[in-house]
């Protein structure tokens, strides 16, 4: 097993006639070596094999050397090489789930939320920056990070929540691709009869990986264009007021009966299993760790890519908030919207412009549902594998997450299935799942990719440390607010339920305090551990 907290650690002393500046870089450079070569001699489940990385050197600057401490000049080919994964990550922002909440914040708030979606993004964008970094500067995702820094006992509850998070973001997305093959089979599939073919057909598609990873992020690339194209077809056939829209997007201003709305659109924004993706995904490139060169390109490339793909996912959401709000603002059946029945409001506010409007939202929506379950199914795999260093062939592996995931689907959607009512409740209820699982992905990402002994010389700094924390922060308030909202509206108060409720809370808490705590005394017993030892 790597130990990372072994890499960084250098001489102790001090070389004669040198700056000091210049031996913390030369230990920094050392400890570098020394965790790549013991990634490369470690047995560990890795979450991409050297044979299966994509080759990002064939477009380096003849006038350039991987020896350089200097950045690399900006190519857009070279770009186009590390494209890819953070267009899978910016579907987690396009899933079922966000579209509900486009819908609500649009029918509830008309364009008054766009500010807060903008910011929203904006924040989500610097936590998957953080995570991508972590990847790249560690070569080690999240969840394998997580196994060789917490206890056994820790290590499996990470575990634990990180696949309850999944399975509930996989039922929101499987049963919003099972509703759009509903409507786009005039209601003669059931929604668990789609739910068993969402299931299936996403895990052939992951068999793309076997052709390479380039072609997997294609077929997803292909999945994100459908999605742009069928929302920006509806954009276009709303015509929403301009004028309203550019208020909405930098007047900030929350009305009094959307604020609920407000809450849940930037309480969606970050999801946990996104996290563990997003530092898993950009190890599909080839980087040499051990020099600080290539560590810093690939970082700035990743940055870059995560940009665009989460500007397309915030324009793609900009056009379903601007539609619903168009349609459905005001309106008596606002607050009754939600992914069964926009397709059939929308449907009958447009009439038969050109296509009918519904089969364009079904289409969009089976593809928003298609892209999210597979990219589920995916981080599934690398957190198994991270945090239980599961060593089987991929498509066992894939197979074990699909299923782990899809029976509760089933059962829920076979429950649910002859009510639009309870399906918009059902997801609230998934949400606020979500909401509780967040701190178990972003408190070990910020403390981690925080650590010198962990980073090296891509520790975050300082500044951007007190920002990452600022959001975590907020986003897990908002969460709270969200849980607190659900309660008052959702659970009964009897002597039971009140007592599981609270011995449940307590648990919660204590974890949580517990990973806080490791941050900031974990780290420096290791260190105090390992200067003994020396």
């Amino acid at each position: 097993m790597v130990k990372v907290d072994e890499a960084i650690m250098g001489s102790k002393e001090p070389e004669e006639g040198r700056p000091f500046l210049q031996q913390s870089i030369t230990r920094i450079d050392e400890g570098r070596q020394t965790l790549a070569r013991r990634l490369e001699l470690s047995d560990d489940e890795r979450a991409y094999e050297k044979s299966e990385k994509v080759d990002v050197s064939i477009y380096n600057s003849p006038v350039w050397t991987q020896d350089d401490d200097r950045p690399a000049p900006f190519s857009w080919k070279k770009l186009w090489l590390f494209t890819g994964p953070g267009f899978l990550m910016s579907i987690a922002y396009l899933d079922p789930g966000n579209l509900e909440g486009d819908l609500q914040a649009g029918a509830i708030g008309g364009y008054s939320l766009l500010w807060l979606l903008m910011v929203a993004t904006i924040m989500g964008l610097i936590i998957q920056i953080i995570a991508a970094r972590l990847g790249v500067a560690t070569g080690r995702d999240l969840a394998a990070l997580c196994r060789e820094e917490y206890p056994v006992w820790a290590t499996l509850l990470l575990w634990i929540m990180a696949e309850i998070a999944i399975i509930g973001a996989d039922i929101q997305e499987v049963i919003g691709s099972a509703i759009a093959l509903k409507i786009l089979s005039n209601g003669v599939l059931p929604i668990w009869a789609g739910v068993l073919i969402t299931g299936t057909d996403g895990l052939v598609f992951l068999l793309l990986e076997n052709f390479g990873v380039r072609k997997l992020e294609a077929f997803f690339g292909l999945l994100i264009t459908i999605m742009a194209l069928s929302f920006a077809w509806m954009f276009g056939e709303a015509m929403p007021d301009a004028t309203a829209m550019l208020r909405g997007l930098f007047v900030p201003y929350v009305m009094a009966n959307a604020v609920r709305q407000a809450v849940a659109v930037v309480g969606a924004v970050i999801m946990p299993h996104n996290i563990f993706l997003h530092s898993a995904l950009v190890q599909s490139r080839s980087i040499d760790i051990s020099r600080r060169s290539q560590v810093r390109e690939a970082v700035r490339y990743f940055t870059i890519e995560s940009c665009i793909a989460l500007f397309v996912s915030f324009l793609i959401n900009v056009c379903v908030i601007a539609v619903s709000g168009k349609a459905f603002y005001g309106t008596d059946i606002a607050d009754t919207i939600g992914l069964a029945n926009a397709g059939q409001y929308l449907q009958g506010y447009y009439g038969n412009k050109g296509l009918p409007i519904l089969y364009i939202w079904a289409i969009g929506l089976l593809a928003a549902g298609q892209s999210s379950t597979m990219t589920g199914t995916y981080a599934g795999q690398f957190v198994m594998a991270g945090f239980l260093n599961f060593r089987v062939k991929k498509w066992l592996r894939a197979t074990v997450t699909r299923c782990v995931a899809i029976v509760p689907t089933v059962i829920i959607a076979l429950i649910f299935d002859s009510s639009e009512k309870e399906l918009d409740q059902l997801n609230e209820w998934l949400n606020v799942l979500q909401s509780i699982q967040l701190p178990f992905a972003l408190i070990p990402l910020l403390c981690l990719v925080s650590r010198e002994r962990i980073m090296g010389a891509f520790k975050l700094e300082p500044l951007l440390q007190c920002v990452s924390w600022l959001i975590a922060l907020l986003v897990l308030a908002i969460n709270g607010y969200l849980l607190v909202d659900f309660y008052r509206h959702n659970i009964i108060n009897t002597i039971p339920v009140l007592s599981v409720l609270l011995v449940s809370a307590t648990v919660y808490i204590i974890f949580v305090l517990y990973l806080v705590l490791h941050a900031v005394y974990g780290d420096q017993s290791k260190i105090v551990s390992k200067n003994t030892l020396c």
